[in-house]
């Protein structure tokens, strides 16, 4: 079970190095350690015991944890710059929906005349659920979010929670949502470190396991996007049965069905563990390299270490330019939006409100006074699809903010 070979010569020197020396007598006995090196095996010694690891073995781990967390925060930066240049052009399509809002007359269209339910539900779609999962397998590899996509999610979002405020910015809401995001997948869970483990622990002398074990982030990476794409197509297949004809535009209706055990976030802890598990292969490799050399027995053979290499490439590349955008607008069709549907001084003021209510609440109890009052829901945004922490300054900042559009 070790990662090399064993050799005779050093596995002798080792075993006279570590080996515990016997001297019996009539009354008990006696253990002596042959050899030892630093303060660690000097306290074993004198326990009679040998140290689980030497210090140069402690020295390596915490090396490689380093560079594991500096390559995994790299990557998770890299990532989220490339998606952004990717969803860049979103931008334009925002500003120019602005421009056109309330310009463009409305009509009676066929269902089958929207460019939207064209891509995702005509042709190929319409003949079983096994094509339909097919096309979106392959769609998440060229143009995964097209402006007919957007456009039809942005026009679902607000008329489900934002239906009097046409003029709410989709884009923006959704950069700060990734944002607020991927500050959680920069971090170090430590469930992804009992898989750090278990990993070190497969690595052994002919399993080739750092190999195959590269086939779990890009196979979870192709299932989400497979997924993510297959939202849209729901999608379109739930307004395609319902209607055959539109007034106006294609409204769709976000909902937490469309996810795995109806939980949207449950896409951003595979794209945290596919992050982490990538950078993993990628650190592992370079500290090998610098480490024992390209040769090394614990690199293991080239034949197996280059694809691992493209593999990763490969995942890095996917997760910038077609997950993460992916992610972005589809994870937005759950049935409740999030705190940062707020500008960020918006939500500082709710918070400070919300504080400030507690104090005046504490006061009145204090007092012994008691009082009602009605919530109103917040110009432009229902507040009863919020989806936030079970925070109660922040369920408060809803009554402020209800109050105050009365004023």
């Amino acid at each position: 079970m070790l990662p090399c070979k064993k050799d005779p010569n050093v596995a002798a020197a080792a075993e006279q190095h570590y080996s515990v020396g016997f001297s019996s007598g009539v009354l008990g006995s006696r253990r002596r350690l042959l050899a030892g090196g630093g303060g660690g095996s000097d306290h074993c010694q004198k326990k009679g015991k040998v140290p689980l690891l030497s210090l140069q073995a402690i020295h390596e781990i915490h090396i490689f944890i380093f560079v594991l967390a500096v390559t995994h925060v790299v990557l998770s930066l890299l990532t989220v710059l490339l998606g952004s240049a990717q969803m860049r052009i979103w931008k334009h399509w925002e500003n120019a929906i602005q421009e056109e809002e309330g310009s463009v007359p409305k009509k009676i269209m066929h269902v089958g005349q929207f460019e939207f339910i064209q891509d995702r539900f005509k042709g190929i779609n319409r003949c079983s659920s096994i094509l339909r999962w097919l096309h979106s397998f392959v769609k998440q590899f060229y143009e995964p979010v097209s402006k007919s996509d957007y456009t039809t999610m942005r026009i679902g979002f607000i008329m489900t929670h934002c239906r009097t405020n046409p003029k709410f910015n989709f884009y923006k809401y959704m950069i700060r949502t990734l944002e607020a995001d991927f500050k959680k997948v920069v971090g170090i869970s430590w469930y992804l470190w009992v898989f750090v483990m278990v990993f070190l622990l497969l690595n052994v002398d002919g399993w080739h396991s750092y190999f195959w074990i590269s086939f779990i982030p890009l196979t979870l990476l192709l299932v989400v996007g497979t997924k993510l794409e297959h939202i849209f197509t729901q999608l379109a297949h739930e307004v395609a049965e319902k209607h055959s004809a539109i007034e106006g535009e294609l409204v769709v209706t976000p909902s937490d069905s469309l996810f795995w055990f109806r939980r949207p976030r449950v896409v951003l802890f595979f794209i945290h563990f596919i992050l982490f598990q990538n950078a993993f292969e990628i650190a592992f490799f370079f500290w090998i390299l610098s480490t024992y050399g390209f040769n090394s027995c614990i690199m293991g053979r080239a034949e197996f270490v280059i694809p691992r290499i493209i593999i990763s490439v490969f995942i890095q590349m996917l997760c910038s330019y077609s997950t993460l955008p992916l992610y972005a607008i589809v994870t937005q069709m759950g049935s409740s939006f999030k705190r940062t549907v707020f500008e960020e001084n918006v939500q500082e003021g709710l918070v400070g409100w919300a504080q400030q209510v507690k104090k005046r609440k504490g006061k009145r109890v204090i007092n012994g006074e008691g009082g009602s009052s009605t919530t109103q829901p917040i110009s432009g945004v229902q507040m009863g699809n919020l989806a936030v922490e079970k925070d109660s300054s922040l369920e408060e900042a809803k009554l402020i903010e209800g109050n105050s559009s009365n004023t």
